[in-house]
């Protein structure tokens, strides 16, 4: 089957829903913009028997963690998102851009530096592509129980006066589903989580689980 013939409906039944990789053959690629914090870049790829152009933001990737207290609280962060004007309620994550830092050492780190808090036990709980037809960015989504506290990080720019919440697992979901809250790793790592309880969290994968999918890290062999 090539790529220029739609599978209908049924036709495709036997195989497992799973996302296909594909490289397509990079005839050209220009950095159109060198960010602070990420790139733009352009490419012309050959797809279909044409060349095509796209310009995409080329992401360092990141990391989120639902942390989860022994009471099932979840905890969440309010911090100011200026290309939304909102200080909007999330679970804590950051970018993977310190070099040779792998993504559970990062997700630790940001754990630490946004609230102050460490945990003993992390599972992959959900991972995404944030944009795909304009960012190559992958989040993981950890799970991290066992919680304990450590020194106060100091803080500065949006993160100065980050508030700091523990909210049930049920109120975190009603306002995910009451669309009061719509940061995406709060919105995935909510409902997956509640329906990972639902399921006595048996889909959890093992935290340092590889993670093929991020343009970076992995090999593209998934």
């Amino acid at each position: 089957m090539s790529a220029t013939e739609p599978v209908r409906d049924g036709a495709a039944t036997t195989e497992p829903l799973r996302d296909e990789p594909f490289e397509a053959e990079v005839l050209e690629r220009e950095i159109v913009h060198d960010g602070k914090v990420w790139d733009v870049v352009r490419e012309t790829f050959l797809y279909n028997g044409e060349p095509i152009v796209r310009e995409y933001v080329d992401h360092t990737g990141a990391v989120a963690i639902l942390a989860m207290d022994d009471d099932e609280r979840v905890l969440l962060i309010r911090q100011y998102r200026h290309p939304i004007r909102t200080r909007d309620w999330e679970i804590p994550a950051g970018l993977l851009d310190d070099d040779g830092e792998g993504p559970l050492e990062g997700a630790k780190r940001e754990l630490a530096e946004e609230a102050d808090i460490a945990a003993d036990t992390w599972h992959v709980l959900a991972e995404y592509t944030n944009s795909p037809g304009g960012s190559n960015e992958t989040v993981r989504v950890y799970l991290a129980r066992g919680i304990s506290d450590v020194d106060a990080f100091e803080r500065t720019a949006e993160e100065a006066d980050i508030e700091v919440r523990w909210v049930s697992l049920d109120e975190a979901l009603n306002a995910v589903l009451a669309r009061d809250i719509q940061n995406p790793s709060t919105v995935i790592g909510v409902m997956a989580a509640a329906l990972e309880k639902a399921r006595g969290w048996t889909g959890l994968a093992p935290a340092d689980t590889p993670w093929p999918r991020h343009p970076a890290l992995g090999d593209g062999t998934w």
